[in-house]
């Protein structure tokens, strides 16, 4: 079903990476990665990014920022965007990936994800709590049927 998820912001440094990571802690079995609309390639993480995430126990030291593409949008079953201006610039831009591409806050009244980048503690806080909230949505209403049809196909 969406096995394969892609997550989107400008960078590639701060809101991606942590909903990223935090999906790929969260559900295991799926292949989750980012990339950024505007990346800045090859950089790692944002150290207050990192460092939130370290108090949750996971590790996004590996992460490298990596520019959105067509070989990366095809991968995809499910694109998942921080803002409507991300999911209107991947519709004008990737034609073909309209139908998969979602704010990673639908689930929450369309919430958008507030970028962090150069913002202080408080908003990188506040951006990771909403990627929370919002991932929780998507395993509730996507990934709680997944896991059941899952379970009861080896029966």
């Amino acid at each position: 079903m969406f096995n394969n998820v892609l997550m989107v912001c400008v960078g590639n440094i701060c809101r991606s990476p942590m909903a990223e990571y935090l999906l790929k802690d969260t559900l295991p079995e799926l292949n989750v990665f980012s990339a950024g609309l505007s990346a800045v390639v090859g950089k790692t993480a944002e150290k207050t990014a990192m460092r939130l995430m370290q108090e949750k126990e996971i590790d996004m030291s590996d992460h490298c920022a990596q520019q959105l593409n067509t070989l990366l949008l095809s991968r995809a079953d499910l694109v998942l965007v921080m803002e409507q201006a991300h999911l209107n610039t991947i519709h004008h831009n990737y034609p073909a990936a309209r139908g998969k591409v979602f704010l990673l806050g639908k689930w929450i009244n369309n919430k958008q994800i507030v970028d962090p980048y150069q913002k202080g503690e408080q908003a990188f806080q506040d951006s990771l709590h909403a990627i929370e909230a919002s991932i929780s949505g998507w395993q509730n209403k996507i990934w709680r049927t997944t896991r059941v049809k899952q379970r009861y196909a080896y029966s």
